[in-house]
């Protein structure tokens, strides 16, 4: 009698193994602004999905803790403030190496995936390269973003570009992948010595916001402005288009966010004359920032250093049009007379005719939100996630010793 081995069964609907990820972010929630935003949604979307998740971050504070939450469990390093931005804090060099050292050591985790090239993103490359751990990196860095906390004259702003761009160079290296949220932002790294990169959208939550609601009928409609409030925001161009407006279109302006030039802002609307007309909220809560958006009639990014812009992601989501200004990846949302309107950088003019066009068209803001919705629901965070999670399984192996 012979005997036939049969092959091993092999479930083939079974789950993909789980994953052990350290996330690496030098700004993390409560901090806000989109680089934090988009580390806490990544850290608690791979969570959702049954991975391992850690991140290691700053402490709010000058102690080091640890905590979970979410699913997640959050490493923070004790840090200390700067001079140079009223919330950022930064964690020293060594503290940042020896945690990323024993945090890699401990877990052994399949990955690292950094959000900056700062010093907790720096400190956890190094770390694991010589770890032979692979290495994602995602950049949301621009040099202009610092450009406003730096007491560097405006003449030497383009030698510290460069000086910012030979430093991110020098971490990136350690990268199997690096990516960046847009096709624009890829194409920014190859300009500057990052070739291959690949665009990765930062996703949105389609489902915190509900169905948009049918046109305001209020006499006064509102634009918000979400955001950092620093120079490279350029909120003072809106304050200015809003009073330009002032002789024919009435409107309520609602600014959502801090930072260095908050005061100066609101200093400026009260010369303008148009403070009663504009509400600094600072810093609020995930609730009543939902609120803010669906309260929206127009919103309003005149930054000139987006990478992707989480804020107007939002916007489009709630169901907005958007005015903002033509550069880096703004078009890549605002598409003219579709999702709304795109100006020139500092033409304070044109950006208060384009609000005009939306402010006294209550149709056409029903008509551009909806095309906008549309447009948003290709960045679904559940695409992101899986873009992410194929990059990672594809280098998620231990990399040979050298």
């Amino acid at each position: 009698m012979t005997s036939t081995a049969s092959a091993p069964l092999v479930d083939e609907d079974a789950a993909p193994p789980r994953l052990r990820i350290v996330i690496g972010a030098d700004t993390y929630p409560p901090d806000v602004n989109g680089a934090a935003n988009f580390a806490s949604r990544l850290a608690v979307g791979l969570a959702g999905r049954g991975h391992d998740v850690h991140v290691l971050c700053p402490s709010t504070d000058a102690r080091s803790l640890t905590e979970s939450h979410t699913g997640i469990t959050v490493h923070r390093i004790a840090s200390v403030g700067t001079p140079v931005h009223p919330t950022f804090r930064i964690c020293r060099p060594m503290l940042a190496f020896r945690a990323a050292q024993d945090l890699l050591s401990e877990l052994a985790p399949d990955l690292v995936h950094i959000q900056a090239h700062f010093v907790v993103g720096r400190a956890l490359a190094a770390s694991a390269s010589r770890r032979r751990i692979p290495v994602v990196a995602t950049n949301h860095f621009m040099p202009e973003n610092l450009h406003g906390y730096l007491p560097v004259p405006k003449t030497l702003r383009a030698a510290v570009s460069r000086l910012g761009w030979w430093d991110l160079r020098r971490v990136l290296r350690a990268a199997q992948v690096v990516t960046a949220p847009t096709q624009q932002a890829v194409r920014l790294l190859a300009e500057n010595g990052v070739p291959s990169a690949v665009a990765v959208s930062c996703g949105i939550d389609l489902t915190r916001f509900p169905t948009p609601a049918p046109a305001s009928d209020r006499l006064v409609p509102h634009v918000l402005f979400v955001g950092r409030l620093d120079e490279e925001k350029r909120v003072g161009e809106l304050l200015r288009a809003v009073h330009r407006l002032r002789g024919d279109v009435r409107v309520r302006v609602e600014i959502v966010g801090d930072g260095k030039c908050r005061q100066a802002w609101q200093n400026l609307a009260g010369r303008l004359g148009i403070a009663g007309d504009v509400t600094f909220h600072g810093h609020i809560d995930e609730d009543a920032l939902i609120a803010a958006y669906l309260r929206a009639d127009v919103f309003c990014m005149p930054g000139v250093a987006e990478l992707q812009s989480l804020a107007t992601m939002d916007a489009l989501a709630a169901g907005k049009p958007v005015v903002a200004a033509d550069a880096m990846a703004l078009p890549h949302l605002v598409r003219p007379g579709e999702t709304g309107w795109l100006y020139p950088p500092g033409d304070t003019a044109a950006l208060a005719d384009r609000l005009r066009r939306l402010l006294v068209d209550p149709s056409a803001r029903v008509r551009m939100g909806a095309a906008g919705r549309v447009l948003i629901a290709q960045h679904t965070m559940e695409s992101t996630l899986d873009r992410f999670e194929t990059m990672y399984r594809s280098v998620a192996v231990r990399l040979p010793l050298a």
